[in-house]
């Protein structure tokens, strides 16, 4: 089984996700013109994007909100998971060509990440995962790193694949990584209203949680947000994220300690 299709085939995955947005137009744009999302239609003002006529992104507009708080819960990225290593590598050669700067560059043992920020200070990872069976491990458990990643040799796996014209179809929200007040907290959470096992820690900051046996398809984190409260209301940002999840859950809504909005879908057949 690929990596792709064991975050995509695990009983409870991310679906999509939603930002509340100050300008809707011009993040929308973003996402399609640096991400390479496609829009998929309009409802009432929200902006549907995705990848082969798949949602992964709704962004809806709310011109008054407040900037995003980076030391507040919220969204720290939402991690885009690309089909392969060769898709990564077109990325990042549309990336250098179009002058699109990155945050940081990562290689996670797991997966070989890329980071950026969207135009309202929402986190960004386009990532290609490796193959689950490469996944080392230790004491039973899956072993991640942030080691750097060796950008030359991602672009020389793309040397002579076609440029890079939007997002390939098979294209996922593979995970997405939150602030919270309290990594061990969180793990609680997802574990008792979903079913969430932990796969991996780094120290007492960050929590890695999955199903299915995933390295992750939410991350935790209280880097820079310690001791955080409940999400004030009327800020940009995170306004929900969507699961699809086979059984007793589908169907909820949800509401994590900082006030999450968590929703839960029926997985396709």
């Amino acid at each position: 089984m690929t990596a792709t299709a064991t975050a995509a085939t695990a009983p409870v995955r991310v679906a999509r996700v939603g930002l509340r947005a100050r300008d809707a137009e011009a993040l929308a744009a973003w996402y399609r013109e640096t991400v390479g999302l496609a829009e998929l239609g309009r409802t009432g003002g929200v902006i549907h994007l995705g990848v082969g006529g798949t949602g992964l992104l709704d962004i809806e507009p709310a011109p008054e909100a407040r900037p995003d708080d980076p030391q507040a819960a919220g969204l720290f990225h939402t991690a885009f998971l690309l089909p392969a290593r060769r898709d990564l590598g077109r990325w990042l050669r549309h990336a250098a060509a179009r002058g699109i700067g990155l945050d940081g560059a990562s290689d996670h043992l797991v997966s070989e990440a890329l980071y950026l920020d969207d135009p309202e200070g929402n986190g960004v990872e386009i990532y290609a995962d490796r193959a689950p069976d490469a996944w080392p491990r230790r004491d039973g458990a899956i072993a991640m790193a942030t080691l750097p990643l060796d950008l030359e040799a991602l672009m020389r796996e793309a040397a002579d694949a076609p440029d890079w014209n939007g997002a390939p179809d098979g294209t996922i929200v593979g995970h997405v990584h939150l602030r919270v007040g309290d990594p061990a907290r969180a793990a609680r959470w997802w574990a008792d209203a979903l079913g969430f096992e932990t796969m991996a820690r780094y120290g007492e900051k960050a929590v890695f949680l999955a199903t299915g046996g995933y390295h992750h398809h939410v991350g935790a984190n209280a880097w820079r947000s310690a001791g955080a409260g409940r999400r004030e209301a009327g800020r940009a940002g995170l306004a929900w994220v969507e699961l699809a999840a086979r059984g007793r859950q589908a169907g909820a809504t949800l509401e994590d300690p900082w006030g999450t909005e968590v929703r839960v879908v029926p997985a396709a057949a």
